[in-house]
C-alpha cells in the first residue's frame, strides 16, 4: 500500500464523518429511514478503511504527515502506527454497532435529528484524536470529542441530565486547560509537540514534572481515573444507552491512548522508574479500582452500577501502565479491547431491558431473564468476563496484568486484582442470579415500569438490538477462548513498538 494511498484513507476516515454531520442532519427533513441509513453507511465506511489499514501497520508501516502549520514548528498533523490502529479499528467497530443498535432504541426518542449527527460527528473527532501526529492535533481533536460529546449527555433534556451535563462539562474545561498547560510546558522544553521525533523530553526538571502532571489530569478525568472520576457516575446513567455505551467502551479510552502517547513518546518509561513518578499512577490505580468496585456495590441503578463498574475497568488499564513491562503494556492495551466489548454489551443490555421495560432498579431484575433470555445471557456473559471467569476474554486480560506484576516483582497488585474481580462478582451476580431464578416481584418504588409489566409476556428487544448484543457478547467468548487472537496478537505488537521505540 502506497503512502499516498495510506494518507487518503487517513484522511477519509476523519473527515467522512466531520463532513457528513451537515448532511445527516438536512436529510432528516426528508426522510428518518434516510437520516438512519446515511449514519450507518458512513460508520460502515469508516470502519472498513480502518480495517483496511491492517496489512500497512502489520508489516511494520509508520507514516506521519502534516495538513498545515499553524505556528512555527506547531501544526496539525495526522501519524498511523499500530497503536493508533488498534484504538481506530476498535472504535470504529464499537460506533458502528451502537449505530445500528441507536435505529430502533432512539425510535420514540425525541430530538434525533440532533442525535445521530452529534453521534457521527463524534466518531469523526475520536478517529481524530487516535490518528493525531502531535500534541496539539491531539488536543484539538479531544476538545472538539469532549464539547461534542456533552450534547449526547444531555439528551434526555431531564433535570437530572442537565445537571450530569453540567459536570461533566465543567470537569471538561478543567481537563482542556490542565491538558493546554502541559502541552505548553512540553513545546517550550522540548522545542516541538511531535509524536514522531522519539521521546520529547530527555531531561528531568520541576516544569517537566509539572507537565506530567498536567497530563494525568487532563487525561485522567476523560478515563475516570480517581478523583477526576466525579463526572461519570452521572453522565453514563443518563445518556441513551447506545451513548453510554459509546462513553464507556470507546470514549473513556481516549483517556488511556492519551496517557500512553504521553508515557512513551513525551517522557519515557525509564525517566517515570527512575524518579518514581510511575508509583503516582500506579496509587491512583488501585484507588480507581478498589473504588469504583466498592461504590458500585451500592447502586441500585443498573445503569450507575455498570458506570462506577467503568471506573474501576480503566484502572486495571492504568495499572498495566505504571507497571510498565512487556506483559502489564500487553495486559493494559488488551484490557482496552476487552472491556469495550464488555462493557458495551452490559449498557446495551440495560437499555434493552429499560426500553422494553422500562425497569432499572437492580432490585426489579427479578425474572427479566425469564422473559428476555438473550438479552440477559449476553448480560451474563459480559458480566462473568468481567469478573474474570476463564475462558472469557476478561480473565486474560487480568492473567495478563497480573504477570505483568509479578514480572515487577508487586504482587500487592495481583492481590487487588484479586479483591477486584471479587467485588465484580459480588455486584453483578446480585442481577443474574434473581434475573434467571426468581420470579417476577412487585417493582421498586423508584421504578418507572409498572405492576402489569412484571408478567411473563415481556418479549425480546428488536432483532437488530439483540443481534449487536449477540455479536459483542460473541467477541468476549472469542477472544478469551483463543489466546492467540487477533486482539492478543494486536496488544502484543503494540507492546514491543512502544517499549522497542517504534519496532516490532
Amino acid at each position: 500500500m502506497s503512502p499516498s494511498t495510506v494518507i487518503a484513507m487517513l484522511l477519509a476516515i476523519i473527515g467522512l464523518p466531520i463532513l457528513m454531520t451537515p448532511v445527516i442532519m438536512y436529510s432528516c427533513r426528508f426522510s428518518e429511514k434516510l437520516r438512519n441509513l446515511l449514519s450507518v453507511a458512513t460508520a460502515s465506511i469508516v470502519f472498513i478503511l480502518s480495517l483496511l489499514l491492517y496489512p500497512f501497520v502489520i508489516g511494520g508501516g509508520e507514516i506521519q504527515f502534516t495538513l498545515f502549520e499553524v505556528l512555527p514548528n506547531l501544526e496539525i498533523s495526522l501519524r498511523l502506527d499500530i497503536l493508533s490502529f488498534c484504538l481506530a479499528a476498535l472504535a470504529s467497530f464499537i460506533w458502528l454497532l451502537s449505530t445500528i443498535y441507536s435505529i430502533n432504541y432512539m425510535a420514540t426518542e425525541h430530538a434525533c435529528s440532533r442525535y445521530y449527527p452529534v453521534l457521527i460527528f463524534t466518531l469523526g473527532a475520536c478517529q481524530g484524536i487516535f490518528f493525531s501526529g502531535d500534541l496539539f492535533s491531539l488536543f484539538v481533536f479531544f476538545e472538539l470529542m469532549s464539547l461534542i460529546a456533552y450534547i449526547l449527555v444531555i439528551h434526555e433534556e431531564t433535570e437530572e441530565a442537565m445537571k450530569a451535563g453540567y459536570k461533566y462539562l465543567v470537569m471538561t474545561i478543567i481537563g482542556g486547560l490542565a491538558l493546554f498547560f502541559g502541552i505548553i510546558i512540553v513545546f517550550e522544553l522540548g522545542g516541538t509537540v511531535s509524536l514522531g521525533v522519539g521521546v520529547i523530553i530527555q531531561e528531568v526538571s520541576t516544569l517537566a514534572f509539572i507537565a506530567f502532571i498536567c497530563f494525568l489530569i487532563g487525561f485522567g478525568m476523560k478515563a475516570g481515573m480517581f478523583p477526576l472520576h466525579v463526572w461519570l457516575p452521572d453522565a453514563h446513567p443518563v445518556a441513551p444507552s447506545p451513548a453510554s455505551a459509546l462513553l464507556s467502551g470507546i470514549m473513556l479510552k481516549t483517556g488511556a491512548y492519551g496517557l500512553l502517547r504521553v508515557i512513551f513518546h513525551v517522557f519515557s518509561p525509564e525517566m517515570l522508574l527512575q524518579q518514581g513518578w510511575d508509583n503516582i499512577l500506579g496509587v491512583l490505580a488501585v484507588i480507581t479500582i478498589l473504588l469504583g468496585s466498592a461504590v458500585a456495590l451500592t447502586q441500585n441503578d443498573i445503569k450507575r452500577r455498570l458506570a462506577y463498574s467503568s471506573i474501576s475497568q480503566l484502572g486495571y488499564v492504568l495499572l498495566g501502565f505504571s507497571i510498565l513491562n512487556s506483559n502489564a503494556i500487553i495486559g493494559a492495551v488488551f484490557h482496552i479491547f476487552s472491556h469495550a466489548f464488555m462493557k458495551s454489551v452490559l449498557f446495551l443490555a440495560a437499555g434493552a431491558i429499560i426500553w422494553k421495560t422500562g425497569k432499572r432498579q437492580v432490585s426489579d431484575m427479578k425474572g427479566i431473564g425469564r422473559q428476555m433470555p438473550v438479552t440477559l445471557g449476553c448480560f451474563s456473559i459480559a458480566a462473568f468476563a468481567m469478573i474474570g471467569i476463564p475462558p472469557l476474554n476478561g480473565f486474560l486480560s487480568k492473567w495478563t496484568l497480573a504477570l505483568g506484576a509479578l514480572d515487577a516483582n508487586m504482587p500487592i497488585y495481583v492481590l487487588v486484582l484479586l479483591i477486584s474481580s471479587l467485588l465484580n462478582a459480588l455486584y453483578y451476580l446480585p442481577i443474574i442470579i434473581p434475573a434467571f431464578f426468581e420470579a417476577p416481584g412487585e417493582t421498586s418504588p423508584d421504578s418507572d415500569a409498572g405492576h402489569d409489566e412484571i408478567q411473563f409476556d415481556i418479549r425480546e428487544a428488536a432483532p437488530a438490538m439483540v443481534a449487536v448484543m449477540v455479536v459483542l457478547a460473541l467477541c468476549t467468548i472469542i477472544f478469551g477462548l483463543t489466546p492467540n487472537n487477533i486482539a492478543f496478537t494486536l496488544s502484543r505488537l503494540t507492546a514491543e513498538f512502544l517499549l522497542l521505540g517504534g519496532a516490532f
